[in-house]
């Protein structure tokens, strides 16, 4: 369980280094230049890649959950056992605000970069929303995307699914949610991932956050409900402990 956890911690961190860091590269440096779209592509992209790469690493060691709202989701769909979820959690969000950590120390050896104004590829809605949507609207589109990538998770991991292909599923999955969800709330549908840059950055971000962890925990049990209903014949007890070949994310 200790090499599980651990791994847990690692996947986390670095999908928060890489993904976040790209976002934050995209808009708040403005690397994206005058292509708001252009930035939307290179960060779904980057979560999507490093997630990719991370299912087919890791995977066979702690599942890859690398995501609070993956973890209930599995959990849900009777997987694994309350205990393995809560440490799970546990290493996830330690992951995500280690992984925030290294990357606004990295940021901070630049002259260009200010905590306040530059960031840390945080979420958020109202002013903190590209298009100013309210809270309704940030916490049901968080809960449908991830729900729709949990969801897929499980499904591509589950014991009918092909294991050779279950990484890109869920790469691609992941990269499709944060396409149409960037705009509207920079896109959690990952806690762990919302949690550590707005502990950073403060402020705005560190007050709207209990939305990015609430939502996103909704649309796992979600997502969880739906695949006992469509798949009812239950899972073994397995994918925390890597004794089935297939990632999980």
């Amino acid at each position: 369980m200790a090499r599980r956890l651990v791994t847990e911690l690692l996947g986390t961190g670095l999908l928060v280094y890489f993904g976040v860091g790209v976002a934050t590269l995209s808009f708040g440096f403005g690397f994206a230049g005058l292509s708001f779209s252009a930035g939307v592509v290179a960060t779904a992209l980057a979560f999507g890649l490093v997630l990719l790469v991370l299912a087919y690493v890791i995977g066979p060691v702690s599942g890859c959950h690398i995501n609070p709202a993956v973890t209930i989701g599995v959990w849900g769909s009777g997987r694994i056992s309350l205990t393995e979820a809560v440490g799970y959690w546990v290493a996830q969000f330690a992951g995500g605000i280690l992984g925030a950590l290294l990357l606004w120390g990295t940021f901070s050896t630049s002259p260009l970069y200010s905590r306040t104004r530059t960031g840390l590829g945080t979420d958020g809605w109202g002013a903190a929303s590209h298009i100013h949507i309210g809270a309704g609207g940030a916490f049901l589109i968080e809960v449908v995307m991830t729900a729709m990538f949990v969801f897929a998770v499980l499904g591509a991991t589950s014991k009918t699914a092909t294991a050779t292909t279950a990484g890109i599923v869920i790469g691609f999955a992941l990269t499709l949610v944060h396409l149409i969800g960037i705009p509207i709330t920079g896109t959690s549908v990952n806690p762990a991932r919302s949690l550590g840059p707005a502990l950073i950055v403060g402020g705005t971000a560190l007050s709207q956050v209990w939305l990015f962890i609430v939502a996103p925990l909704v649309g796992g049990l979600v997502a969880a409900g739906l695949y006992r209903l469509l798949f009812p014949e239950p899972e073994p007890e397995s994918l925390a402990s890597g004794d089935i070949p297939p990632p999980v994310a």
